[in-house]
């Protein structure tokens, strides 16, 4: 299921947003679609905080397509005026495609000349009723087509992504590799290949989204429980963690969501 907020780390202060599943075969390169949309009055201004997936996105605007790598910390944008975003956030198969070195992109965004797709997905947001599902649907068959059909690699890194941060996810790199039936030296050299980041980092942003999210949900939650709900060793690992990624601790992140 398409979870709506996992990775927003203030889901109240969102405009209008929507998570989309991808369309035909665009679902083999693309976990989902996200499109925020805003309008926001003359002389303020919206600031979204995000703790990112650890994987690469698609992103079309207005005037550009830009590609943005996995990151390693919370980033924010301060959204003003009036504007919309239509975002691919891409599974490993995709990355080849689009970029030789997805390191070179950690914690970076780099502007692609793709007017097809630009062209595409601007128009059909411009199209009045159902322009997101529109929009969603010509960014699928862009995406789809540029991709191609997959090889084995391809699949084995898409395997990668689903062993790390699936439902059932692995615990440690060690797990994983067993999983994938692989070394963990070729685990660690598919993940700098496909995201740029390696498989225990991959662990530990799924362990600290987890813990953002349920923080949320259940504000009065003791934090030595929560620490070892998600596989930190202490209180204290889960609060470097926490102000190593999101610059605060976890009491003061909870303290901020409530209100």
């Amino acid at each position: 299921m398409v979870n709506p907020t996992r990775g927003v780390l203030y889901p109240a202060r969102l405009p209008e947003f929507h998570r989309l599943p991808a369309t035909g075969a665009a679902g083999e390169v693309v976990v989902w679609f996200w499109i925020p949309e805003w309008d926001i009055e003359p002389g303020r201004s919206s600031r979204q905080e995000i703790v990112g997936y650890p994987a690469l996105n698609l992103v079309v605007e207005p005037d550009a397509v830009t590609l943005s790598g996995a990151t390693t910390r919370a980033t924010h944008r301060d959204l003003r005026g009036t504007g919309w975003a239509v975002g691919a956030l891409l599974r490993p198969a995709a990355v080849a495609a689009l970029i030789d070195d997805p390191v070179a992109v950690v914690d970076e965004e780099r502007m692609l000349d793709e007017p097809e797709l630009l062209t595409s997905v601007t128009s059909a947001m411009r199209s009045g009723e159902g322009h997101r599902e529109r929009a969603v649907a010509a960014f699928s068959r862009w995406i789809a087509e540029r991709v191609g059909p997959l090889d084995a690699a391809a699949r084995q890194a898409n395997a990668l992504v689903d062993v790390l941060l699936g439902d059932d996810a692995a615990s440690s790199v060690e797990e994983a590799a067993l999983r994938l039936a692989v070394s963990v030296r070729t685990l660690q050299r598919l993940a700098h290949r496909h995201v740029g980041l390696s498989p225990a980092a991959m662990i530990r942003r799924r362990r600290l989204q987890d813990a953002a999210q349920q923080l949320r949900a259940d504000p009065g939650v003791d934090l030595a429980t929560l620490a070892a709900e998600f596989g930190y060793a202490d209180h204290a690992h889960l609060t470097r963690d926490f102000r190593a990624v999101l610059g605060i601790a976890p009491s003061a992140y909870r303290a901020d969501a409530r209100r």
